[in-house]
């Protein structure tokens, strides 16, 4: 048998789910969008100029100041994370209504693979989710991998039964297995689900009898209007106990201190939380123990002035996006007006294609974004873009969205 020649690879046989496996949209556009004199309005990315460095220095040498101490953090820890930690995160549960204790919550390595382990918990190959159209891609990417089928979750302005779902789910040749939504200033729209939505939500899941997955990582960053009630705490209201609810909570410390400290978190009844707890064994055994306890540090001590900061900063962004695009949008464009979070969702009339738009915007203006159509499970909304305001300044802002207003001012509108 001859060897490879330099223009051969050899791959093996992989698993079927390997297909169903794919690179982000937004992961590939960071290496693009970080060329000199591009403004970026693409990654849901903090701004590092609310990193609070300062506390995180002095974290990690407290952690590290006592040598027992230092030999904790650095070894092997609970699967289900620190327990001091996992209590301080039950009084912040508390806070949003929720009564709950430390066995209700699993540490994991960032929400992202909270999503993760529960698409591996529910999921079989063509079993039905739930989700909404546009959603969360990097949901989208943690499902996939189980290959299921998805189903678009429709909650306002609807007539749609539970009946049509469980029809719908039984074609598909699976079950239906749980919805899943971003209840607070969604990524990608930027949109807060309202209380009759979630209201609906909860009714719904009860005529189906599944879970429902409510991924709220920006929840403390609201600017305008009042906070609405969390699902799983609307859901405590009618089952009496967090062991009762099929709510389960994806929080996370990324948004609040740095996505470089990798932990989020799962609140669920504990019959859940037990079998997470087993995926978490056979995944990573644990999250960092350093960083579990480094997160700690800052929430005890400072949790509140990191949201007050973030609020302020954001706050004046999104107004200045908001401003810029109603100065500098086309005719026909619309846009959301989220009252927190990081992102806004702009809708441009039929016939616009966001990929392409993409390519002449880096190209001839310097301008980045995500196309809407990586958002939907289902390849649709091509006339849809992702604007993210967290990262660049208000003057990049302004420039970005009068650059992008004149691009697609320049693009001929097809006829429909």
């Amino acid at each position: 048998m001859s060897a490879l020649s330099d223009l051969e690879t050899w791959e093996p046989r992989y698993a079927s789910r390997a297909a169903r496996m794919q690179a982000s949209e937004i992961r590939d556009l960071l290496s693009i969008v970080e060329k000199p004199g591009v403004i970026s309005f693409a990654g849901g990315i903090p701004d590092p100029a609310l990193f609070p460095l300062d506390d995180i220095r002095a974290a990690y040498q407290a952690v590290l100041a006592s040598d027992d101490r230092a030999n904790r953090a650095m070894q092997y820890s609970a699967s289900e994370g620190d327990p001091d930690l996992r209590d301080w995160i039950v009084g912040y549960m508390a806070g949003k209504g929720v009564d709950c204790t430390r066995e209700n919550i699993l540490i994991t390595n960032g929400s992202q693979q909270g999503l993760e382990f529960l698409g591996k918990l529910f999921l079989s190959p063509y079993d039905t989710a739930l989700v909404g159209a546009p959603t969360y891609l990097g949901a989208l990417q943690a499902f996939s991998a189980y290959e299921p089928v998805y189903d678009e979750l429709r909650l306002d302005d609807t007539n749609r039964t539970a009946l049509s779902y469980q029809d719908a789910a039984s074609e598909a040749g699976g079950a239906l297995k749980f919805s899943y939504v971003v209840s607070d200033f969604s990524n990608p729209t930027g949109e807060t689900l309202s209380l009759a939505a979630r209201t609906h939500l909860l009714r719904l899941a009860g005529e189906l009898d599944i879970p429902i997955i409510e991924d709220n990582p920006y929840s403390d960053l609201r600017y305008d209007g009042e906070p609405v009630p969390t699902i799983q705490s609307l859901n405590l209201q009618a089952c009496g106990s967090i062991n009762g609810s099929r709510v389960i909570y994806c929080g996370s410390f990324s948004k609040v201190f740095t996505p470089g400290l990798r932990v989020g978190w799962i609140c669920a009844s504990e019959k859940i939380i037990s079998r997470l707890i087993l995926i978490k064994q056979a995944s990573d055994l644990n999250s960092s123990a350093i960083n579990q306890a480094v997160a700690l540090h800052l929430a005890e001590r400072c949790y509140d002035q990191q949201i007050s900061k973030g609020r302020a900063s954001y706050r004046l962004k999104r107004d200045a996006m908001l401003k810029a695009l109603s100065a500098h949008m086309p005719k026909g464009a619309s846009w959301t007006k989220p009252e927190g979070g990081l992102f806004v969702w702009l809708t441009l009339p039929e016939g616009f294609d966001g990929a392409d738009l993409l390519q002449k915007s880096i190209a001839g203006f310097g301008v980045a974004f995500v196309p809407g159509r990586a958002f939907y499970a289902d390849g649709g909304g091509k006339n849809t873009l992702r604007l993210s305001f967290s990262l660049p300044d208000i003057e990049n802002i302004e420039t970005g969205i009068r650059r992008l207003g004149a691009l697609i001012g320049e693009v001929a509108t097809p006829t429909p």
